[in-house]
């Protein structure tokens, strides 16, 4: 639209008075539209204002942009430019001194240095990226909390009053005699960008988040300050983002983030141009031919303030090209500002869990109760669904979270829009995302058999229709034309090709009893072939006994199912002998590996189970929610009673999380069911072109076109209108 005034909102009285002064020498120098100063107390109003017509612009820092772009849709239009060397852009960057052996990766624990709170380099920066990156878990999105149990102690310019934890205060120092301790004033010796960094020269912190031209401006002689004097820029490091450091001269390579310019925004139907050339007019007449001129746009001295309307280091002001938020602010910023976005005022009071089964429920409550004893936000409430499927459309309306893996975190992105909030980890010293499935034998010298040779072996499986256990091995054998599935009855190929087996849950009238011929069931021989714990080959261990107690001679199960059974690492009777070392992988290349080997000797790599929510869920939360939670639940040994990744109290196995999780891990950059499948494991399912059992060979058609990775049971999940038609042949 047209302006016929440019009605300008301010965020201060000094600054409605420099917008006055301002309106004013535009007049007398014929620059048009004509500026109008409206009064808008705060940035946040001002933004408000704009949305509903009452103002036109305002000159918002990257917190603000962010904030204005995704809530009200405005544009940047015109950019601050600040000195040549980065122009219209700065640096946040994490300082250490040298050989002092913290990288990003081992903050945890140190004493950090901020500018003050809520500043950009200082806290809005570094606060943000680790809690987007995972590193710091925020629950109930108290974020100042979070802070204080993540650094040891802090000194945070501004977090003086009580609703801040008192360890952000600890490293302050405060003026000369002690006093104004912590102020978000000069006043307070380690405030600001120089003080951040005096408090890290001084041995107070160990890690000082500052700008990139911090620790030159403070070194070297640089500056007349006493503390500084003997400081040299060579004795300092950066952190970098991949977990290396660099010097400090390097930070256009290593920071944590570029920090956008200050830029002046608009509704998005307002015309920028109009905005950009009526300030061009002004810049000409009242910076660069200021000589005798009363009024100045890029000096704040005259209303006894600092960057009123624009910010004093402004050199000049630029279009924006791209009028959008995401591209003005960059992405490392915006992943920082994502962090952040975690509002204590918008958090729903509780999380509503969907759950399946009855043993389900019946842990789900327990959780509920368990989680409210210590206090963790937000509380869960258990809801309930007939079917996986039923818990994603019930997350559309009216519940929030629900853990699945494989086909159904496709389905769930996919078909429901649903977003990973936490994954699960199965190895405790590792953030991997995924585990491998895995053909798992026992050493042998005299007769050691390769994956080629499996025809006329038994086999042991977890259980009918299970990833590690069934789909993917039996894939893999179709795959590579040992299994050719016909008619679409893999049960019975799977019987011919083996020469016995255990794959719990195949007891169906229709299915060849060679399936559970290995079975042996409870101690009294009942319950054979069970899909539960009953059957005492059931499951990863289940599987691995059977291959233990000579009764099958490939088990496949997945990679830390030999380390969590052998060496002492299980009590059972039958497990309390056996040594790791005593076993080996089967290779799809027809050798044989040491179990250690299992990131290069696998049949496949799954991606675990997520916690999978509603894209408006806050993933941040509940992550911090389940991050707090495995601190008193999580270890088998907790003495907190309720125990997250056992299911044994229930009857049951992998209720709600798998009984083999280490750890709940943030979703870092996984953020998308693509992100975090994979693109072969999506590959894989979307091979499955719905096939008809017809032709020459039925069923043969879908494996032909799958890579690695081929799941004969995604054809009856995704199209079990065909399967149907198979079952009736």
């Amino acid at each position: 639209t047209d302006l016929q005034h440019v009605r300008w909102c301010t965020i201060s009285e000094q600054e409605q008075a420099k917008c006055n002064d301002m309106s004013a020498a535009f007049i007398d120098a014929n620059i048009f539209p004509n500026v109008l100063c409206v009064s808008g107390g705060s940035a946040i109003n001002c933004t408000h204002m704009i949305k509903n017509n009452l103002a036109d612009a305002v000159t918002l820092d990257g917190g603000t942009i962010y904030q204005a772009g995704k809530e009200h849709n405005l544009k940047p239009v015109v950019g601050e430019v600040y000195d040549q060397e980065i122009g219209t852009s700065y640096y946040a960057v994490a300082v250490v001194r040298k050989k002092s052996f913290i990288s990003i990766n081992s903050l945890k624990g140190v004493r950090s240095c901020h500018t003050g709170i809520n500043r950009t380099v200082g806290w809005n920066v570094p606060v943000g990226y680790l809690i987007d990156s995972g590193r710091m878990s925020v629950m109930g999105c108290n974020v100042p909390k979070a802070v204080s149990e993540y650094f040891s102690s802090s000194c945070v310019p501004g977090a003086n009053n009580v609703n801040y934890p008192e360890s952000l205060c600890q490293l302050c120092k405060g003026d000369a005699s002690g006093q104004d301790k912590c102020e978000r004033s000069s006043k307070e010796q380690y405030y600001d960008y120089s003080g951040a960094f005096r408090c890290l020269a001084e041995g107070a912190g160990d890690v000082a988040f500052v700008k990139h031209s911090t620790v030159s401006e403070n070194t070297d002689g640089q500056t007349p300050s006493s503390w500084a004097q003997e400081l040299h820029s060579r004795d300092f490091q950066l952190l970098c983002r991949d977990g290396s450091t660099a010097e400090v001269t390097d930070w256009r390579k290593c920071h944590l983030a570029r920090v956008p310019a200050h830029a002046v925004v608009v509704r998005p139907d307002t015309d920028g141009s109009l905005i950009l050339q009526m300030l061009k007019q002004g810049q000409v007449d009242y910076v660069f031919c200021h000589v005798g001129q009363r009024f100045q746009m890029f000096d704040s001295a005259a209303y006894n303030a600092k960057n009123l309307l624009f910010k004093d280091t402004t050199t000049e002001l630029i279009q924006i090209t791209n009028q959008n938020y995401q591209a003005w602010l960059g992405d490392e910023y915006m992943h920082a500002m994502q962090g952040l976005s975690c509002d204590p005022s918008r958090l729903p009071e509780s999380l509503r869990w969907c759950v399946v089964l009855t043993e389900e429920i019946w842990k789900c409550s327990e959780m509920a109760v368990a989680f409210k004893k210590k206090n963790l936000k937000p509380e869960i409430q258990c809801v309930s669904a007939r079917t996986t499927e039923q818990c994603m459309e019930m997350i559309q309306v009216e519940s929030d979270a629900v853990s699945v893996d494989g086909v159904d975190i496709y389905k769930a992105g996919k078909m429901y829009g649903l977003v990973p909030a936490a994954g699960e980890s199965y190895s405790a010293d590792d953030n991997s995302n995924m585990y491998y499935a895995v053909a798992l034998v026992k050493r042998n010298t005299s007769n050691a058999f390769t994956i080629d040779d499996l025809k006329g072996k038994k086999s042991c499986h977890t259980g009918y229709g299970r990833m590690a256990g069934w789909n993917i091995p039996i894939g893999v054998l179709i795959k590579r034309g040992f299994i050719r599935p016909m008619d679409c009855n893999i049960p019975q190929v799977v019987s011919d090709f083996f020469s016995a087996s255990c794959v719990p849950a195949a007891k169906m009238d229709n299915y060849p009893s060679k399936l559970c011929e290995l079975c042996i069931g409870d101690n009294t021989g009942n319950n054979k072939c069970d899909a539960s714990t009953q059957e005492r080959y059931y499951s990863y261990s289940g599987a691995f006994r059977c291959l233990v107690e000579d009764s099958g001679d490939v088990a496949f199960v997945k990679q830390s199912t030999v380390f969590e059974n052998t060496d002492g690492n299980n009590a059972d009777s039958w497990a309390l002998h056996l040594q790791s070392s005593d076993f080996q992988l089967l290779c799809p290349n027809g050798a044989r590996a040491e179990i250690t080997q299992f990131a290069q000797c696998h049949l496949a790599q799954v991606p675990a189970q997520v916690v999978m929510v509603h894209p408006d869920t806050n993933i941040f939360a509940v992550y911090g929610l389940l991050d707090k939670a495995q601190d008193f639940f999580g270890n088998d040994s907790n003495g907190n009673g309720f125990k997250m990744f056992d299911s044994s109290d229930f009857l049951g196995t992998d209720l709600i999380f798998k009984d083999s999780t280490a750890k709940i891990v943030p979703v870092g950059e996984k953020t998308t069911y693509a992100g975090w499948l994979g693109s072969e494991y999506i590959d894989s399912l979307e091979g499955m072109q719905s096939p008809q059992c017809s032709g020459p060979h039925p069923c043969l058609l879908p494996f032909a076109l799958l890579p690695l990775l081929t799941f004969p049971f995604v054809s009856r999940l995704l199209f079990p209108a065909m399967a149907l038609r198979c079952q009736r042949k």
